[in-house]
Formats: structure tokens, sequence, C-alpha cells
């Protein structure tokens, strides 16, 4: 019968014994500094889609709408809100086939413009923001801004796709329209705010490094 570890020792000595400490695996190791390299690089990519997106939505595609609405712009580019008279012109302008266009451009572009801005946010304030509190304040602004983008895209789907225009519907959509600006104006705001105090965590030098 095997002998146990303790008996092998207890006849042989403790050089009998063999090592207990584990193995481990040098190479699996990570340094602070290279995992803070990798969510930098997440960062830059996501920052980098944002700015392609939004270009995408707002400067491109949401323009060239304007070719199908006779002149008339969409409601996600009018930063101050628009009125019922508005969207009444645009319905009668824009056909079926034109509000379908339009739809998709909610349902691809518009929808991941601001999941993606949002993500990489979030992620920009995570690492730089040493703070509890207020990474978690910032947080609040750019998610705010994703979830009130994708409702504002239904909500003028529904508004312009609706058989009787209704007063409230427009003031609906109006608003979060207005909203979802000014929540992607702070957001960017909140950005400013995580890197400058990113920057003033790598000028204080770490305990073990000023010894």
């Amino acid at each position: 019968m095997a002998k146990t570890p303790a008996q092998r020792a207890k006849k042989h000595g403790a050089a009998a014994t063999p090592p207990s400490a584990a193995v481990v695996n040098a190479g699996t190791r990570r340094s602070p500094a290279k995992a803070q390299g990798n969510a930098n690089l997440i960062v830059i990519a996501g920052a980098v889609a944002s700015l392609f997106l939004f270009w995408y939505f707002h400067l491109l595609t949401l323009n060239q709408m304007t070719d199908l609405s006779g002149g008339l712009a969409m409601p996600d580019s009018m930063v101050f809100g628009f009125n019922t008279s508005h969207i009444e012109a645009l319905r009668s302008a824009m056909n079926a086939d034109a509000l379908g266009q339009l739809q998709f451009v909610h349902k691809t572009a518009g929808t991941l413009f601001p999941l993606v801005f949002g993500l990489s946010a979030v992620t920009l304030m995570a690492i730089n923001v040493a703070k509890k509190w207020l990474r978690r304040l910032l947080w609040v602004f750019p998610v705010l801004f994703a979830g009130i983008q994708l409702w504002a895209n239904v909500a003028i789907d529904d508004m312009l796709g609706a058989k009787v225009l209704d007063a409230s519907s427009v003031t609906l959509a109006s608003v979060l329209v207005v909203a979802s600006w000014v929540l992607l104006v702070v957001s960017l705001a909140g950005t400013g705010v995580a890197l400058s105090a990113g920057r003033r965590k790598k000028a204080v030098p770490e305990p073990d490094a000023a010894a």
C-alpha cells in the first residue's frame, strides 16, 4: 500500500518529502502596465469607431436623407428640437420607402453609435478615474445617453409612421432628441475630466518607486 507524504517523512526524513509549492507559469503573469496598455487599446479602438459612426450617422446619412424629404432636416439632427408643423411637413414629403430607409438607419448606425460610444466612454472613465464616487457619477451620463438615444430612435419612427400625428408624440420625440444631444455633450465633458484625472494619477509616483 502506498505511503502518505507524512509516513514517508517519518521514515526517511523531511528530505524524502517532495516540495508542495505550486509551480507558477511565469509566462502567464501580466504586469499592471501591460493590463493598462491593453485597456488603452480598447478605448482607442472604441473612440475611433465612435467617431466614424457619428460621422456616418449624423453627418453623412441623415444629411443625405434630406434629398428624400424636400430639403427638410431629419428630427435626429435638430439639436434644439422640433415642432408639430415641421413633422407634418416631413410626413407629407417622405413616402413609405423614405420612411423605411430612415427606420433602417435607426436600426443600424443609429443603434451602434450610442452603444459603442457609451461603452467606450465608460471604459475610459473606469481606467482613468481612481475615486469610486466620481467614476460612478461620470458613468451616469454615457449610460443615459445610450438609453435616451435608442428611445429617441423608436419615438421618431413611431411618430413619423403613425396614421394620425399626435402632438404628444411630437413633444416626446423632441424632448428625447434634445436630451440625447445634451447628454452627448456632457458625456464628452466627462471623458475630458477622466483623462485629466488619469494624467494626474500618472504624475503621482508609486510608493515603491519613490522609495
